[in-house]
């Protein structure tokens, strides 16, 4: 089975002061960081949604939004409009990219999982990355709308796999520069 990864990488970062996509941390770039994640997973191919920062990504298709102001949920349709024309991907794991202590570990988890629907999980606790089979994609183009993405399609459904992943990562994001 072919699953891609797919990175949302396009956000302004408000609360961080800057798009957090080129940010150095452990002398690794947050866009690399989750593209090598991926890659090392299994994700081939990789797409990146970039829009208040705009560079070079190695190892992955960068495509702009040009909506990005309009919010996460734009920058999710853009990627999955880009993966609905590579026919043998079935799959994608969707992943933010300002996840510094996410690993291809975690990953790896939902890529091998046979789930449609599936959420990584923290102790529990609901958080990225998503996987999500072809089949769901037109759901998902519904329902992103804003700041929000995959999640109200998610929410409620008795068919979504909850793979835990908190053994092997963290889900904490990094929304100021001191975190």
């Amino acid at each position: 089975m072919t699953v891609a990864g797919l990175v949302l990488a396009a956000g302004p970062g408000t609360r961080y002061g800057q798009p957090k996509a080129p940010v150095v941390i452990d002398g690794e770039r947050l866009v690399d960081r989750a593209v090598r994640n991926l890659r090392s997973a299994g994700c081939d191919p990789v797409v990146v949604v970039l829009g208040a920062w705009v560079g070079e990504v190695l190892g992955a298709d960068a495509i702009v939004n040009d909506d990005w102001p309009e919010g996460m949920g734009s920058s999710l349709r853009t990627g999955l409009r880009q993966l609905s024309g590579m026919p043998d991907v079935e799959a994608v794991v969707i992943t933010l990219v300002d996840l510094p202590g996410l690993t291809a570990q975690a990953v790896r988890r939902l890529v091998e999982s046979d789930a449609p629907l599936a959420v990584a999980t923290y102790d529990g606790e609901r958080g990225h990355p998503v996987r999500i089979a072809r089949e769901h994609w037109a759901d998902v183009l519904e329902v992103a709308r804003g700041d929000e993405g995959a999640r109200r399609m998610l929410r409620g459904r008795d068919d979504v796999a909850l793979i835990e992943v908190g053994d092997v990562a963290s889900g904490y994001d990094v929304d100021v520069p001191d975190a």
